[in-house]
């Protein structure tokens, strides 16, 4: 049974967290500061850690820089009140998996969790499977049975970020800021290009299709 740790300062917050991951399979350890959960860490295996920003004693940030020092890989999704881009990207930048706002959809959580489950053994075995479609990080390669397809690299992340979350819809400006980064020059032309030109690459891929979500964004769905 994977484990997972809820650091959270709020009491009711936290078994309530525990208890939605316990119904859903998950063996949950708790810890109300960074301290208490680094302190745990060092006694327990943990396989992902749910986290709050703010804290007492050591915040949100501060643990996960922590949390990057001596567990390398381990995932991380940090969830918050703050919702404001730059809290995101402070977060992203101490090395954070994902981030979700409060008040948290449970069912969202648990999704979330998964996928971030699943691309640790992904950065494990550096493969993204689909189906028959195995996508391979170290050579930017799509392949299903006797075919393969090496993509650009921009290209390669973006059909990996959306397969990687099946069904999940990303927003335009998620997709543009995690993919491009900060670059100056992208913009909602060059997003819809790759997406595009990605639908064209795999249109009769029998496993999945790239849906547009009309003013949100994209999705990758298996094809039934």
């Amino acid at each position: 049974m994977l484990k997972i740790l809820v650091v959270e300062d709020e009491t009711n917050i936290r078994k309530l967290m525990c208890a939605v991951l316990n119904q859903n399979g998950f063996e949950t350890y708790g810890a109300e500061d960074g301290i208490e959960a680094l302190n745990l860490m060092e006694k327990q295996h943990i396989d992902l850690v749910v986290l709050d920003l703010m804290m007492p004693n050591m915040d949100g940030y501060e643990l996960t820089r922590q949390l990057r020092l001596s567990w390398g890989n381990l995932p991380i999704l940090m969830v918050t009140a703050k919702e404001e881009p730059k809290d995101k990207r402070r977060g992203f930048i101490v090395g954070t998996d994902d981030y979700m706002t409060k008040p948290v959809d449970e069912q969202e959580m648990i999704l979330r969790i998964k996928a971030l489950l699943r691309r640790a053994q992904i950065a494990t075995d550096h493969k993204l499977t689909f189906g028959k479609v195995v996508l391979d990080y170290d050579t930017f390669t799509v392949s299903r049975e006797d075919k393969v397809i090496t993509l650009p690299r921009k290209e390669f992340y973006l059909l990996f970020k959306l397969l990687s979350y099946p069904n999940m819809i990303f927003t335009r400006l998620q997709l543009m800021d995690e993919i491009w980064g900060m670059e100056s020059e992208t913009d909602d032309h060059t997003l819809n290009v790759h997406i595009n030109r990605l639908r064209d690459r795999f249109r009769v891929c029998p496993e999945f299709e790239i849906i547009t979500i009309r003013g949100l964004g994209y999705k990758a769905v298996k094809k039934t």
